[in-house]
């Protein structure tokens, strides 16, 4: 296992702060338990029309194993797909909130991408989202004969280990490779950093993890495995990249994935960045860090394509 810290470059306070200001309004205003679930989910939605795109991608509507979602088709793709879910506290978010991030992505790995709108709480609970997801992977899996990359960010990075736990247990092909962004592991908040970052993470809290949480869980446990993949066995597993911030309350959850990946004996990265914070990915190209984050994980998905 490698846990490498990223340290923050010289001469970019001014936007970092910047940075630091555009999360805590996003988290405020889309995250908040306070805010009604489908007013967050549209502001989430009209903050992913107003992100700038990358040019040399193209973005249509798809349809994928019974869902809709947007496809991505970047200039001079070579074979395989890089398949995405989104976060946002297994409530909010969709294709279009992260339509930027995943382009970007897309573009940088040279991969065709679809980003899926699976089913979210409260209307549809755990494991709902589950089931969606490895919908839409065995759908990409029938299709593709090269390799397929799985990503998602925090509650996407979840469902993305969950989903590949889901079809390793049924023998199914598995995802070449997992890129995960500050994955929301462990809905029962066990990791010591939700408490100790919480005055430094600008997006989230602790009431928002929560109540994001027992909307998700549906009356289960928060260490259930199906809903909080840190506790499962992670054995079998193909490598993984994670990358989380140093100062998010989500920290914890990096740490310990990437310490039972290892034990399980699963090839895994962990890099915190120091001075970032929760998805700080999503404010690519406004932050350089976050180019800079997406461009050290397509050096990570050269190395696993050869």
């Amino acid at each position: 296992m490698t846990i490498e810290h990223i340290p923050q470059r010289k001469g970019l306070r001014l936007r970092g702060l910047l940075g630091r200001r555009m999360a805590r309004k996003a988290g405020r205003e889309s995250l908040s338990p306070g805010i009604d679930v489908a007013h967050a989910r549209a502001r989430m939605d009209k903050a992913g029309r107003q992100m700038p795109m990358p040019k040399g991608v193209a973005v249509t509507t798809v349809v994928l194993g019974g869902m809709g979602g947007l496809s991505f088709t970047p200039d001079g793709a070579r074979r395989g797909t890089l398949v995405y879910l989104h976060g946002g506290g297994y409530s909010r978010g969709s294709a279009l909130s992260h339509r930027a991030l995943v382009a970007r992505m897309s573009k940088a790995f040279g991969l065709n991408a679809v980003s899926i709108n699976y089913r979210m709480a409260p209307e549809h609970p755990c494991p709902a989202a589950i089931d969606d997801a490895v919908s839409a992977i065995q759908a990409v899996m029938a299709e593709e004969k090269g390799p397929v990359i799985l990503s998602g960010d925090s509650a996407g990075g979840g469902l993305a280990l969950s989903a590949t736990l889901r079809l390793r247990d049924a023998g199914e092909r598995l995802p070449d490779a997992l890129y995960l962004i500050s994955p929301w592991t462990d809905l029962s908040m066990s990791g010591e950093s939700v408490s100790t970052k919480a005055m430094r993470d600008p997006m989230l809290n602790p009431d928002y993890l929560g109540a994001g949480g027992q909307l998700y869980l549906g009356g289960r446990p928060g260490d259930d495995p199906e809903a909080s993949p840190l506790f499962a066995d992670l054995k079998g597993l193909p490598p993984t990249l994670i990358q989380v911030g140093s100062d998010e309350i989500l920290l914890s959850d990096s740490t310990r994935l990437a310490e039972k990946l290892e034990a399980a004996g699963v090839p895994v990265d962990c890099e915190i960045w120091d001075g970032m914070w929760h998805d700080f990915q999503i404010f690519s190209p406004l932050i350089p860090e976050a180019d800079w984050a997406i461009d050290r994980a397509r050096v990570w998905v050269e190395l696993q394509l050869a």
